[in-house]
C-alpha cells in the first residue's frame, strides 16, 4: 500500500447541511465487540429457532432527517374527500340461470363457473395471457365488452415504476456509487495510515476492508490492499456463494449472504447485478452503536464523508433519489452522526484530536446511545440477544409502513402458541388487516394467529395507530404513496354500490388485487426497502359492446396524484426526460378517465359514446406503457406477453432457520363480471392479479427466472417447459375461482 501520509486536519465543511446541524448540539436526529479477525469461518451458523425480536416503540415517522435530503410530496397531496361520490346504484338480481344477462350467448360457461358468476356477480376462471393488456385488446376484436380492473391500472403503473428507476440507477446512480465507493476507499486509506500504531487502527483498518468491499464489487479490477486482504476476499467469497448466514469479519457479526442473490430486475444484467450487490453491502452492513470497536468506525466514516465536498455531495444524491423512490433510512447515519461529532469535538476536528482525546470520544458513545433504534431488525440475533439493534450503516436501507406491521407480529414481538410454534414468518394479509380489512383479519384468524401471545394486542395497536390520518406517513415516498392508492380496496363496499361489490367474495378479490399489486411493490424496491427478519350459437345480431370500469374513484384520484408525483420529483432531480414525462402526464390523463366514469357509473349516469370508446380502447392504451417499459431490453421487436410475461417473485421476510417468505405473481387471470349497463345486465371481461405467497429455503431465494419456469410460463436451461405448477395459491383465493380439470 502507499502510504498517503498527509497530516491533513478534517474540517468539516463540506456540506453547508451539516454545518447547520452543528449549530444544535446535543439534540438527536435519528433512529458483541466488531473483530477484523483473519480467520474464516467456512460453516454456516446454526441459529436457534428461538429468535429475539424487539417490539418497536412507535409506528410515528421520526423526523430523523432534518440534515439529509428528504423527498417532500406533502405539498402535493390534497386533503378532503378526493371527489368521491354517494354510490347509488339500484340494486339488481342476477337470476340463477343467468337468463336475465343480455349477452350470455357471447360465452360458454361451464356449470361450476355459471354457478359461482350467477351467485356472486363475478368469477374468475383462466387465463389472461401474458399481460393484462391481453385479454382487452382480444375484447376489442371480438366484440366482447371489457371490465377495466384496478389491476390492471396498478400494474401498468408497477411497470413504469420500474423502468423508471432502473434507468435512473444505469443512467445515474450507478457511476454516482462507483465515484462515491473510490472516494470513500482512498479517504479511508488516508486514515488508516494517519491512524497507524493508535488505539483508532482498527477501526481505520475495518473503514479500509469494508469500502474495499464496496468497490470491488463494483469494479472487479479495483486494488485490495494486502493489509486487508484476507478480510476482503472472506466477504466477496460470501457474497459470491450467497448460499447461507456467516459471520462477517468486518463486523463481527451474524450476515445473511443469501440477500446478495441479485433478484427482481436486476438478475440477468451484469451491471446491474454489481450495483445491485454493492447498494446491498453498504445498506446492509451494520456497525452496532453497542460495539465501541464498530463506533469508532462509524464516527471514522462520517468525518471522511463529511471532509470531502465531492464525496457527501455524491452520497447525498444517491441517497435523496432512492429515498424519493423507497423511502428514508430506516437506521442512523452520517446525518445523525456528524451533529454528534461537532458536539463534543467541535466543527474543525482533526484526526489527532480522536487520538488525543479519550474523553470527548465517551462523550461521543453516550450520545449514540441515545440516538433512536431502527424500528425493523434485518440482522440474524439469537434467541434471547437484543434485536433491534442500535447503530450506523453507510447507505442503510428504508423504513416502509409493511416492514413495520409484520415486525410487530412475528416472534418475538409476539410468543408462542398453545403447542410451542412460534410464528417466525408474517403473512402478507398482515398489512391489509392492520390497515383495517376485516376480511383479512378474518382470515387470518381462521388460520389460528389469534392463538400466538400477544398478537391480538399487537393488531390492535397497528390498527389504532394506522387509523389516524396521517399526511407525513403516507405522502413521504413514491413506495408510501403506492401503499395509499390501494388502501380504498380494503373499505367495505355497501348500498349504493354495484351488485357484484358488495359480497363477502369481491372483498377477498380486493384482497387479492392488494397482494398483487404489493407484491410489485416489494420487487421493484427489493435492493432499498428492508425486509422484516424473525429472530432466528345462432343470429343475435349486433353484440353490444360496451364496457365497464370498476368502480374505484378514489383510487383512480390516488393514482392520478401519484404519477403526477413521480413526474415532479424525477424532474425536480434532473431525471425525467421528455418521453417519460409524456408518458406519466398520459397514465394520470388515463386515472382521471377512469375517476370520471367510474363516478358516473356509481351514480347511474349514461357514459358519452367517446367514453365507452375510451373503456374498448383501454388495453391499447396500457399496451404502450408495457411496451415502452421493455423496449430496452435486447431483441424486442415483434415481442409479446409471453416473452416478457407478468409473473414476479419476491422474498419478503426472512426465518434465519432457513426459511424465507416469498410472494409472487403468475400471469393474470380473468375476471367475468355481470354488470348493468343502460339499463341491460351484461358480461364483461378483464384481467386480475394471480396471487401467490409461500414459505421457501433461504439459500434458493428465487429470482423471476426461476418463478417463471417453475410456472411452466418460460422454458428452462433446456428449452423444456414445466407444466406441473407444485404451488398451490392461498385458500382464500379459491372460493370465487373456477377451475377447470386441466388446470
Amino acid at each position: 500500500m502507499k502510504r498517503r501520509g498527509k497530516g491533513v486536519t478534517v474540517l468539516l465543511v463540506s456540506a453547508m447541511v451539516l454545518m447547520t446541524a452543528c449549530a444544535a448540539p446535543g439534540q438527536p436526529t435519528g433512529g458483541g465487540e466488531g473483530n477484523l479477525s483473519s480467520q474464516s469461518e467456512d460453516t454456516p451458523v446454526n441459529i436457534s429457532e428461538e429468535q429475539d425480536i424487539e417490539a418497536m416503540e412507535s409506528l410515528e415517522v421520526r423526523d430523523t432527517f432534518a440534515v439529509c435530503p428528504r423527498p417532500s410530496l406533502a405539498g402535493n397531496v390534497e386533503t378532503g374527500d378526493e371527489n368521491s361520490v354517494a354510490p347509488c346504484v339500484e340494486p339488481y338480481t342476477v337470476m340463477p340461470d343467468l337468463s336475465n344477462v343480455d349477452n350470455l350467448w357471447q360465452f360458454y360457461l361451464e356449470d361450476g363457473m355459471a354457478e359461482k358468476l350467477a351467485q356472486n356477480g363475478f368469477v374468475v376462471s383462466g387465463s389472461a395471457g401474458g399481460e393484462f393488456f391481453e385479454i382487452y385488446e382480444q375484447n376489442r376484436y371480438t366484440l366482447m365488452p371489457s371490465f377495466v380492473t384496478v389491476d390492471s391500472l396498478m400494474h401498468t403503473y408497477h411497470l413504469y415504476f420500474r423502468h423508471l428507476l432502473k434507468n435512473v440507477e444505469k443512467e445515474y446512480l450507478m457511476d454516482s456509487l462507483s465515484q462515491l465507493s473510490s472516494r470513500m476507499l482512498e479517504s479511508s486509506a488516508d486514515q488508516y495510515w494517519q491512524l497507524m500504531d493508535t488505539e483508532w487502527e482498527n477501526a481505520a483498518r475495518r473503514n479500509l476492508a469494508f469500502f474495499t468491499v464496496g468497490t470491488r464489487l463494483l469494479d472487479d479490477d479495483a486494488v485490495i490492499e494486502k493489509e486487508v486482504e484476507e478480510i476482503v476476499r472472506y466477504e466477496l467469497e460470501n457474497i459470491s456463494h450467497a448460499d447461507g448466514i456467516y459471520t462477517s469479519q468486518i463486523t463481527g457479526g451474524y450476515e445473511d449472504y443469501t440477500q446478495y442473490v441479485p433478484r427482481g430486475y436486476y438478475e440477468g444484467d451484469r451491471k446491474l447485478e454489481q450495483y445491485f450487490q454493492a447498494m446491498m453491502w453498504y445498506g446492509r452492513i451494520h456497525f452496532s452503536q453497542e460495539s465501541e470497536e464498530l463506533d469508532r468506525s462509524a464516527l471514522l466514516i462520517s468525518m471522511a464523508l463529511a471532509g470531502d465536498t465531492e464525496s457527501y455531495s455524491l452520497w447525498e444524491g444517491i441517497y435523496a433519489v432512492t429515498s424519493f423512490f423507497a423511502g428514508a433510512s430506516d437506521d442512523l447515519g452520517v446525518c445523525e452522526y456528524m451533529p454528534v461529532i461537532c458536539q463534543v469535538y467541535g466543527e474543525h476536528a482533526a484526526l489527532e484530536d480522536l487520538v488525543e482525546n479519550q474523553e470527548a470520544f465517551e462523550r461521543f458513545r453516550q450520545v449514540t446511545a441515545s440516538l433512536p433504534v431502527p424500528q425493523i431488525n434485518s440482522i440474524p440475533v439469537r434467541d434471547g440477544e437484543e434485536n433491534v439493534i442500535p447503530g450506523f450503516r453507510f447507505l442503510g436501507q428504508r423504513f416502509t409502513i409493511d416492514a413495520a406491521i409484520m415486525q410487530k407480529l412475528v416472534y418475538q414481538n409476539v410468543g408462542a402458541n398453545s403447542v410451542g410454534d412460534r410464528r417466525m414468518l408474517p403473512d402478507v394479509l398482515d398489512v391489509p388487516a392492520a390497515l383495517g380489512s376485516e376480511t383479512a383479519l378474518d382470515i387470518l384468524t381462521e388460520n389460528g394467529v389469534l392463538g400466538y401471545e400477544g398478537y391480538a394486542e399487537n393488531m390492535d395497536w397497528l390498527r389504532e395507530g394506522l387509523g389516524r390520518e396521517d399526511t407525513t406517513l403516507w405522502t413521504s415516498s413514491l413506495y408510501a404513496n403506492w401503499l395509499n392508492t390501494l388502501r380504498p380496496l380494503l373499505d367495505d363496499k355497501g348500498e349504493g354500490y354495484p351488485t357484484f361489490m358488495q359480497s363477502e367474495e369481491w372483498r377477498k378479490k380486493d384482497l387479492e388485487c392488494f397482494a398483487g399489486s404489493f407484491t410489485e411493490l416489494k420487487h421493484d424496491t427489493i435492493l432499498y426497502s428492508k425486509q422484516v427478519i424473525a429472530e432466528m350459437g345462432g343470429d343475435y345480431g349486433e353484440p353490444d359492446y360496451r364496457g365497464y370500469v370498476e368502480p374505484e374513484p378514489v383510487i383512480y384520484a390516488r393514482f392520478a396524484r401519484l404519477t403526477d408525483m413521480t413526474a415532479q420529483g424525477l424532474e425536480k432531480y434532473g431525471m425525467l426526460g421528455e418521453d417519460d414525462q409524456e408518458n406519466l402526464s398520459r397514465l394520470s390523463q388515463i386515472a382521471e378517465q377512469l375517476r370520471v366514469i367510474s363516478q358516473k357509473e356509481l351514480q347511474e349516469e349514461n357514459l358519452t359514446d367517446e367514453e365507452y370508446e375510451f373503456i374498448e380502447c383501454y388495453g391499447g392504451y396500457i399496451e404502450h406503457f408495457w411496451y415502452d417499459a421493455i423496449k430496452g431490453e435486447e431483441g424486442t421487436e415483434g415481442i409479446s406477453g409471453k416473452e416478457f410475461p407478468a409473473a414476479v417473485v419476491v422474498d419478503i421476510a426472512t426465518d434465519p432457520n432457513g426459511v424465507v417468505l416469498e410472494a409472487a405473481t403468475g400471469n393474470p387471470s380473468v375476471i367475468y363480471v355481470v354488470v348493468k349497463v343502460d339499463g341491460k345486465l351484461k358480461i364483461a371481461k378483464g384481467s386480475v392479479y394471480d396471487f401467490y405467497q409461500f414459505a421457501w429455503p433461504t439459500e434458493d431465494r428465487l429470482t423471476d427466472s426461476k418463478w417463471r419456469q417453475m410456472m411452466g410460463l418460460q422454458a428452462d436451461e433446456e428449452g423444456n417447459y414445466n407444466y406441473e405448477k407444485v404451488i398451490p395459491k392461498p385458500e382464500w383465493t379459491e372460493s370465487y375461482r373456477f377451475r377447470y380439470e386441466w388446470e
